[in-house]
């Protein structure tokens, strides 16, 4: 397993085991938890990621460090795009779409002033890297079942 996806388990069990006290946020940037349905599995998969508040929505970038290919979160809310984030300890239902061109113009501004780095991994890669809108849904009571796989 590669460094990052330990990482990224253990970002995951700290967040969830104190509700976002620890973990919620990242070098100076606030992080949530976003559980997609694996594309392929079907399972939950949990993903720590930064991301930026949009009026009640979250924002996030699909930027994979810059490499050529998507994430697996990204590519698992194309094919399902019903997904939870938890923020802090409050879980959401969220409905994932891509920005349109006129939200991701508004956006993506806003989003590499919230989080340089964006910039250079969109400079690292050909690709165009999706800006994602998590609409914010109902808030969940239940905790999300094996999410932490």
């Amino acid at each position: 397993m590669a460094g990052w996806q330990w990482f990224g388990r253990i970002h995951t069990a700290v967040y969830r085991a104190t509700g976002g006290r620890m973990g919620g946020s990242l070098a100076g940037r606030p992080m949530l938890l976003l559980t997609t349905t694996g594309r392929r599995s079907a399972a939950p998969r949990t993903t720590p990621l930064a991301y930026m508040n949009d009026g009640k929505d979250w924002v996030v970038v699909a930027s994979n460090n810059g490499a050529p290919n998507d994430p697996a979160w990204w590519l698992n809310l194309q094919a399902s795009p019903e997904a939870t984030v938890q923020e802090g300890a409050d879980l959401w239902s969220v409905h994932a779409h891509r920005a349109s061109p006129s939200e991701h113009e508004r956006l993506w501004p806003r989003l590499i002033a919230h989080n340089p780095p964006w910039a250079g991994y969109q400079a690292r890669t050909s690709r165009e890297i999706a800006v994602v809108v998590l609409e914010r849904g109902a808030r969940r009571q239940a905790p999300i079942e094996g999410a932490g796989e």
